[in-house]
């Protein structure tokens, strides 16, 4: 097992020194964690067969789970893909870097162990520049899922790394918290209509903006078969069972107070996952605040921090409210779907 060194980096300004013990690390086939915009990333080299299986190892997920290919510079892609279509050019000139995730037909410089068997290759550029910073001293792309557990809640801190990966991993960068909170976009391009496999960081406002129409794959949907391989897992899941609750707000508060008194009553703790505009209603349970309402960004850059925080506490059961799909919000809600494990009461 590894000894894992946890080293503080200026997530503005990366001291060049810890960049290139880092970079070293992932030349020589090691595994970093390093700080995106996104989440934190969990970092091999992506054109290493070893590597991958490293990282695989590392997190325990499954091997037909692709990894996403992080470059600092387009100039990069010529190597990894066949092609780079046109709809491909104006969305990495509108939206990279940043947390978008394109969908590409691989070249044969990368190897399908990155790609979990796939012909097809899904490349982002971060805009973190510490996470830019490392690739580019690296001088490879960087194979990257987040750096967790598989199934667990995503981390956006070096301390949810640490409680994940210490002992399986050789370092970890902390640069802080992370700023979106959730994964990038994937989106899929070989269709006629551009295809959403996770909503990320860029919204499908965003793409449609620059595409026009975006649809959504109906696979995300409960009982539903997804294009995407690594979203028909197990994903984000905090200790306890979690419920999340859909309907008006006033409902939702209603029915949360009922239950988490209900629970308390059976002698089980409660944590209960508010918003800035509710917290104060709430007489029972743990309740922490994920957010503003008005802000949904505020949210998304806390869900994941929210349920590791209600897992340091113990809680025996989750009950989570429900925020808009627009915007951010669809990402957001995709993450409590899946973290609720399609646990919902409508109300």
């Amino acid at each position: 097992m590894p000894k894992t060194q946890i080293i503080t980096v200026d997530k503005n300004q990366p001291e060049r020194d810890k960049i290139k013990r880092a970079a070293e690390i992932i030349r020589n086939g090691g595994l970093v964690a390093f700080p995106t915009e996104t989440v934190y990333g969990l970092g091999g080299n992506a054109l290493d067969e070893d590597a991958a299986r490293k990282i695989y190892a590392a997190k325990g997920r499954p091997q037909d789970n692709p990894l996403i290919v992080h470059i600092a510079d387009i100039s990069q892609l010529d190597e990894l893909v066949k092609e780079i279509p046109e709809r491909a050019k104006l969305l990495m000139d509108k939206f990279w870097p940043g947390p978008l995730t394109i969908i590409f037909n691989k070249s044969g410089l990368v190897p399908f162990g990155t790609t979990g068997g796939l012909d097809t290759v899904a490349i982002r550029m971060p805009s973190h520049p510490v996470a830019l910073e490392l690739i580019k001293e690296a001088a490879v792309p960087i194979a990257a899922p987040s750096a967790n557990i598989s199934g667990r809640p995503s981390p956006v801190t070096a301390q949810d790394v640490a409680e994940d990966l210490v002992g399986r991993i050789e370092m970890i960068l902390d640069g802080g918290k992370a700023s979106v909170g959730v994964e990038s976009t994937v989106l899929d391009l070989s269709e006629e209509l551009p295809i959403i496999l996770r909503p990320g960081g860029v919204t499908r406002e965003e793409l449609e903006e620059v595409l026009g129409r975006v649809d959504l794959d109906p696979g995300l949907a409960p009982g539903e078969k997804p294009r995407s391989p690594g979203q028909k897992y197990r994903h984000y899941a905090p200790k306890a069972r979690m419920t999340l609750f859909e309907g008006p707000l006033d409902n939702q508060v209603r029915a949360i107070s009922e239950m988490a008194e209900k629970l308390e009553v059976e002698g089980l703790k409660v944590g209960i996952m508010a918003t800035a505009q509710t917290r104060h209603l709430y007489t029972k349970g743990q309740v922490i605040s994920a957010g503003d309402r008005s802000a949904p960004l505020t949210i998304s850059s806390n869900i994941f921090g929210v349920l590791r925080k209600f897992d340091r506490m113990g809680v025996d059961r989750i009950l989570a409210e429900s925020i808009s799909q627009d915007g951010i919000g669809l990402a957001v809600m995709n993450r409590l779907y899946k973290a609720a494990g399609f646990n919902v009461l409508k109300v």
